[in-house]
Order: structure tokens, then sequence, then C-alpha cells
């Protein structure tokens, strides 16, 4: 037994519900001989109560500290992330339909708004006048032959920009949006397990 070596791999986040026991086996990968990795999955590390906040933070040696209390001279070597960030599901807030649709009007009229200040900014309706008058020698206040397919222009390209039409993707690569918006989870989940680790400091310290 003693000279096992068994592998561990949190898994970075998962989501739980209230009152569940989470088990190794929910929240790591674990690579050991047969006869110990049954085991060591089924060993319990936290058990969720109506008293945990949203998030939950749960470090490696929390998991290396019950693995150890069972089997004392195993050698245990850590891969990947140091803590596992567990969402409690029933803490989740739930977006009702009025807030939904308040703030899709909000962000079509911002759009919208922002879009129109920029031509005017520019003075996009002259360059089409422009264009208009090279292209034919005519002058036209409203060269609508120009204004409507750069208008289709711009929704197309925004579909192409962002790779989504609906639930529908273009190709596997991400649009810049996902890249932000992946940059962000990270750096929201950094600072979760910043905040919960401060917290469970200041608890033992007052405990």
């Amino acid at each position: 037994m003693g000279s096992a070596v068994i592998y561990i791999r949190l898994r970075q986040k998962f989501k739980a519900k209230i009152n569940e026991v989470i088990r190794i086996k929910k929240m790591a990968q674990i690579i050991a001989p047969e006869n110990l990795r049954h085991r060591i999955n089924e060993l319990a590390v936290y058990h969720v109560t109506e008293e945990d906040n949203s998030f939950i933070v749960i470090d490696v040696m929390d998991v290396i500290k019950e693995i150890y209390q069972l089997y004392p001279d195993l050698d245990i070597q850590t891969v990947g992330p140091p803590q596992a960030i567990v969402e409690v599901e029933s803490k989740k807030r739930k977006m009702m339909p009025l807030f939904f649709i308040i703030v899709w009007l909000l962000l079509f009229i911002g759009a919208g708004l922002t879009i129109m200040n920029f031509h005017e900014d520019v003075s996009m309706r002259g360059v089409h006048q422009k264009i208009y008058y090279l292209m034919t020698g005519k002058t036209n206040d409203k060269p609508l032959i120009l204004q409507i397919p750069y208008s289709f222009g711009i929704g197309i390209g925004m579909i192409l920009f962002f790779n989504h039409i609906f639930k529908k993707r273009f190709n596997e690569e991400p649009s810049p949006l996902e890249v932000e918006m992946f940059n962000y989870q990270q750096d929201l989940d950094q600072y979760v397990i910043v905040q919960e680790k401060q917290k469970s400091e200041l608890k033992k310290h007052h405990d």
C-alpha cells in the first residue's frame, strides 16, 4: 500500500444541490489502482446545506485530507487547478421574463442609437450621396439604392462577426464575444475563489 501512487485532478467547476453530499468522484478525476479507485471515489468531502452561499470553494487539500484519513501511506500527486468551484443550483438566480424583456429593449434601443449617432458623426448620408453622384452623375438626396443594401450589410456583418444566428453557428471558431465571455468567466471564477477563501479564513479565525 505504501508504494501506491494516485493522481488527482479537480474539476474546475460543477453544480450541486442543497443537502447533497459531494463525493470525490463528482469533483475530481482519479487515476489509481482499481482496488483503491472505487473506495476513494466514494469518499465524502463536503455536505451542502441551506447556510452555504451560492458558490462553494473546495480546496484540493481538503480532498487529500479525506484520503489520508483512510489511506495514510498513499503517495498523492495533484494535477490541474488547486480549487474546485461548486455552484449551488437551487440558489441560482432565475431571470424573470419581464426583466429579460426590459434588458433586451434597453440593449436593442442602445445599439440602434449608437449606430445612428455613429453614422451621423461620419456623415454617412453625405457619403452615399457623393458615391451615387460619382456612379450616375446625378444628384439624389435619398440614394436608397445604396442605403438599403448598406443597411442589410450591417446586419449580415454583425451575424458573421458574432458567428451566430439564433442557436446556429457557422463554424467552430469562437466569436470575439465568446472569447470575452470566457475571459470574464475565468476572472469571475478566480474572484469567487479568492473571496470564498477569505471568508473561510475569517470564519476559522473567529471560531
